[in-house]
C-alpha cells in the first residue's frame, strides 16, 4: 500500500497543473465604447472574469488595462501576447513583454507601446492574451477576441477625436514665459493659457487659478518685484478677458526670488522670467471682490 502511494504521488507530479482559460464565447463577444472629453474607453467584457479595457486619457496615448471581479490569477509577472488566430496558419504569437499582476480590481496597466501593438494586432485579427504562470506550475490565461473589433475601433477613434488637449494632471501646473524680458504675452503664452481655459470650461470643479510672478536678476530688487507683479497681472487680465471672474484668481509676485535656473547666462535668465499658473479645485469659490486677491510676498515672508 505504501509503495502504491508513492507511485501515485510520482505520477501526479509528472503532470502539469490544470490550465485555466478565461474567454467569452465567440457568439457573445462585444466591444463597448465609453467616454467623454476627459477619457475614452474601449471595453470587451470577459465572461466569469472581468474585462479588458483600452483607456486613453486626454493628452495621453492609450494603455491596456485588465479588470477582474476577483484575484483568481494571483499576483506576479505575466506575459502579454498578441496571439495569432487558429485560422491564421504560419503566423506565430507576438510576445509584447511582461506585465505585473497586482491586487484589486485593476490587475495591471500596460505601457503605451504595448497598447499600441495590441491595437495593431487586433486590426490584424490577433487576440490580446495574458498568460500567468503560478508558483506551482499552473498556467492561467485570459484571452480577448478580435470579433467585431474594427467597427468598435472606429467608434473609439471618433471618441478620442473629441478629447481635450490635456488632462487635469497636465494643466494643473504651467509655466508662462516672458523670453523677451517685458510683460507682454506672446503667441506661445496665449496658446498655453487657452488650453487651461478650455479645460476649465469642460470641468467646472477646476475653478480657481493661483498666479506667481517672477523675474530674473537683471535689474534692482524693486524693479524686479514690479516686473514680476506686472507679468502676473498680464496673465490675470488675459483670464479675465476670456471670462474668468476676479474672485477666481489669486496673484503673488516674488521678483528675482526662487529662480528655476542660475542667472548666469541669457538662456537661464529667460527661464526665470515667468509666471507660474496653478489650477485648483475648490469646493466653494471665493466671494466676489472688486479686485483680484493680490498677495505681497514681503508681507508673508
Amino acid at each position: 500500500m505504501r509503495q502504491l502511494f508513492f507511485v501515485l504521488l510520482s505520477l501526479s507530479a509528472s503532470f502539469p497543473a490544470m490550465a485555466l482559460t478565461f474567454q467569452t464565447r465567440l457568439e457573445n463577444v462585444e466591444w463597448n465604447v465609453e467616454g467623454d472629453q476627459f477619457e475614452c474607453r474601449l471595453v470587451q467584457p470577459i465572461t466569469d472574469f472581468g474585462s479588458g479595457v483600452f483607456v486613453r486619457r486626454a493628452g495621453e496615448q492609450a494603455v491596456f488595462r485588465l479588470n477582474a471581479h476577483n484575484s483568481i490569477l494571483g499576483e506576479g509577472p505575466a506575459t502579454l501576447l498578441a496571439a495569432a488566430a487558429p485560422w491564421q496558419p504560419g503566423r506565430g504569437d507576438i510576445n509584447l513583454g511582461t506585465v505585473r499582476i497586482g491586487r484589486g480590481n485593476v490587475l495591471f496597466n500596460s505601457s503605451q507601446t504595448q497598447a499600441g501593438r495590441l491595437f495593431r494586432g487586433l486590426l490584424e485579427g490577433r487576440s490580446p492574451v495574458i498568460r500567468h504562470y503560478s508558483a506551482v506550475g499552473g498556467v492561467s490565461e485570459v484571452r480577448l477576441l478580435p470579433v467585431k473589433f474594427r467597427q468598435a475601433y472606429g467608434d473609439y477613434e471618433a471618441c478620442t477625436g473629441k478629447l481635450l488637449a490635456k488632462n487635469f494632471d497636465q494643466v494643473r501646473q504651467s509655466q508662462i514665459g516672458f523670453p523677451g524680458g517685458g510683460t507682454d504675452l506672446d503667441a506661445k503664452a496665449r496658446a498655453s493659457l487657452q488650453i487651461i481655459l478650455q479645460y476649465m470650461k469642460a470641468d467646472p470643479k477646476a475653478n480657481h487659478i493661483m498666479l506667481d510672478g517672477y523675474s530674473d536678476n537683471s535689474g534692482n530688487r524693486l524693479t524686479n518685484r514690479e516686473l514680476s507683479r506686472r507679468r502676473a497681472l498680464a496673465v490675470m487680465d488675459y483670464f479675465k478677458d476670456n471670462g474668468l471672474q476676479e474672485s477666481q484668481i489669486t496673484i503673488r509676485f516674488h521678483g528675482e526670488q526662487y529662480p528655476v535656473a542660475p542667472n548666469n547666462n541669457a538662456v537661464n535668465r529667460a527661464k526665470n522670467r515667468r509666471v507660474s499658473v496653478r489650477l485648483e479645485r475648490v469646493s466653494e469659490p471665493a466671494k466676489p471682490t472688486s479686485t483680484a486677491a493680490i498677495t505681497d510676498p514681503a508681507a508673508v515672508s
